[in-house]
């Protein structure tokens, strides 16, 4: 049975809630949604998921408990919870902007806002999602740091108690910052990708070790709750092709 690209990406994305224990998972998008309530149905039975305002819910969205917002803040705020954000610009140590393009004063395009970026990325483990691998995306310098990376948490180590970016999943690869300085490494390919295409989609050069492997083959089992329980529409399809 062949596996579309997008499936990979939902496979990529789970396994950043492999082995969490009970936590609260709060992934930002389509892609990250689907990993995160398969996780929840296959290898992280524990995982809390959120409708995003006040329940905690199963993976087909029904209620299973009370989540008020003063207790999300205590969950954020003590290292309990992993978001999955997406990145308008993240650079090679992890710094992400969903503010703004060109100077702050005087921006180019006006995007999200800062949001939340700070005190996730300081409070609580952050991954991130971007459907496009580019240039655009993966720049040597963001316009305006949101999501605080590893190089400035290295200034003031105080501030980063619970600061972690466990990975990038892209439509090409998964990144990680697993080497010595906490720059961005390539961890795996998804099928059908190669170094060079990657390397070509960054605009700072990656830590590429010698063998990369591939994202892991999903089983039949999690095929088939991706396209007949979590996705039946394909709306995966209409955010990563291939």
């Amino acid at each position: 049975m062949s596996v579309l690209r997008s499936e990979y990406c939902v496979i990529a994305c789970a396994e950043a809630w492999r082995g969490s224990g009970e936590i609260l998972a709060s992934p930002m998008g389509l892609i990250p949604s689907l990993g995160a309530r398969l996780a929840r149905l296959t290898f992280a039975p524990d995982l809390l998921l959120t409708d995003g305002e006040a329940l905690l819910v199963r993976p087909d969205g029904t209620p299973e408990g009370w989540l008020p917002y003063r207790q999300h803040l205590a969950l954020v705020s003590g290292g309990r919870r992993h978001v999955m954000m997406g990145a308008s610009q993240i650079d090679r140590y992890g710094n992400q902007n969903i503010s703004c393009i060109g100077d702050w004063a005087r921006p180019k395009r006006q995007l999200l806002g800062v949001r939340g970026a700070p005190l996730n990325t300081l409070n609580n483990p952050t991954s991130y999602w971007v459907p496009k691998h580019s240039r655009r995306v993966f720049v040597t310098k963001v316009d305006m740091v949101c999501g605080v990376g590893y190089d400035r948490v290295a200034e003031d180590p105080g501030i980063g108690r619970f600061h972690r970016i466990p990975r990038v999943v892209t439509d090409l690869a998964v990144l990680d910052f697993e080497t010595p300085d906490r720059s961005m490494r390539l961890a795996a390919l998804h099928p059908g990708v190669s170094v060079d295409r990657v390397r070509e989609a960054t605009d700072f050069e990656l830590t590429v070790p010698d063998e990369v492997p591939y994202t892991r083959e999903p089983s039949k089992e999690e095929l088939r709750l991706i396209r007949e329980v979590l996705d039946p529409g394909g709306a995966r399809v209409k955010e990563v092709a291939g």
